[in-house]
């Protein structure tokens, strides 16, 4: 496999075609079903134990609310300037009208998330507290969620809203997280757009002829049944992924090591990472990358430009605590100082 420096002439070649498809990132229609999620961050200061129990009493600060799960894919699509529309529930609640808000500010189309009454929205909130002059910690976190499938009724509203939409975009993505939403009859709805990327942490076979799979090491291990660790082995797990799911291509990320891309032909093409040393967190740097690379294929990029738009995005996102997303200006400025090492 190619390192970063060997990696780095082939990186300048591909240049100006790449900085032309960021160019053409904010043209593209995106349809994304998924679990939408809200993360809370309660953050307070420490004053005292309690006399009740033996438990912390924090002084509230402020509270933090983002799009997590399915909802972060979502909102990194916006960020990178596309026309996104949203498919998922939320429930009867505050953090579903949060949510909504978020998106609406964001500019995001939310017009057919639909409100399901019997289910909470998926919220996972985190409470932090601190002392004077001292680092912010997690304490606990708690979870709002639903272990229930939606009702019939309701899934076969999602899948009138997708079929209702694959006209207007140029691509769908599922973003599966595993919170109920993608059942069978969803999934059949989204499937019958002609590009159609896949992010999902298990059964992968349950889209069978999507474009492009996307899983992560852990991912791939757990669905091919065995360790990946060695070029043999990847180069196994790529074929097997590729014979479950009847995708055209499957992207393999696998963190500091980069990734891996194979097509129908077993052809590998191994892409380093293009940050390895200032990593600090890499909680939804594959909704980053999900996004970038499918922006990229509705640019008219190839598997390989868009996978390595993919890595770039990544690269940034990686450098932030949290879920975060990055633009298309900070991906040209970062592949110019990129480009000026070389």
């Amino acid at each position: 496999m190619p390192d970063f420096e060997a990696f780095k002439p082939i990186l300048a070649s591909a240049a100006p075609k790449l900085f032309d498809l960021l160019d053409r990132f904010d043209r593209a229609k995106i349809l994304v079903i998924g679990d939408l999620t809200l993360d809370e961050f309660l953050t307070g200061q420490v004053e005292r134990l309690s006399r009740e129990a033996p438990v912390l009493i924090l002084r509230h600060e402020y509270t933090r609310q983002i799009p997590g799960g399915g909802g972060n894919a979502i909102y990194n699509f916006a960020k990178l300037g596309a026309k996104v529309k949203a498919i998922g529930l939320t429930g009867h609640d505050a953090q579903g009208e949060a949510l909504r808000r978020i998106f609406a500010e964001a500019g995001i189309d939310g017009d057919r998330i639909i409100t399901d009454a019997n289910r909470p929205t998926v919220t996972k909130t985190r409470i932090a507290g601190h002392a004077r002059q001292s680092v912010t910690q997690q304490i606990v976190r708690i979870d709002r969620k639903s272990d229930q499938l939606p009702d019939l009724e309701i899934q076969n509203q999602l899948a009138a809203a997708i079929r209702s939409q694959l006209d207007t975009v140029d691509a769908v993505v599922f973003s599966d997280y595993g919170e109920g939403v993608l059942t069978p009859t969803v999934i059949e709805a989204g499937l019958s757009h002609s590009r159609v990327i896949v992010d999902a942490q298990k059964a992968l076979n349950r889209y069978p002829g999507a474009t492009l799979f996307t899983p992560n090491l852990p991912e791939a291990e757990n669905a091919v049944g065995y360790g990946i660790n060695n070029q043999e082995t990847l180069a196994n797990a790529a074929r097997d992924l590729l014979a479950l799911t009847q995708a055209e291509e499957i992207l393999i990320t696998r963190g500091e090591e980069g990734m891996t891309l194979c097509d129908r032909d077993l052809t590998l093409h191994h892409i380093p990472a293009f940050n390895r040393t200032d990593v600090f967190d890499v909680t939804g740097a594959g909704d980053t990358v999900v996004a970038a690379l499918t922006l990229a294929l509705c640019a008219g990029a190839s598997f390989w430009e868009a996978s390595v738009l993919g890595n770039l995005a990544a690269s940034i996102v990686v450098r932030q605590f949290g879920t975060a997303t990055t633009s298309v200006e900070e991906m040209k400025t970062a592949l110019n100082n990129i480009l000026e090492d070389t």
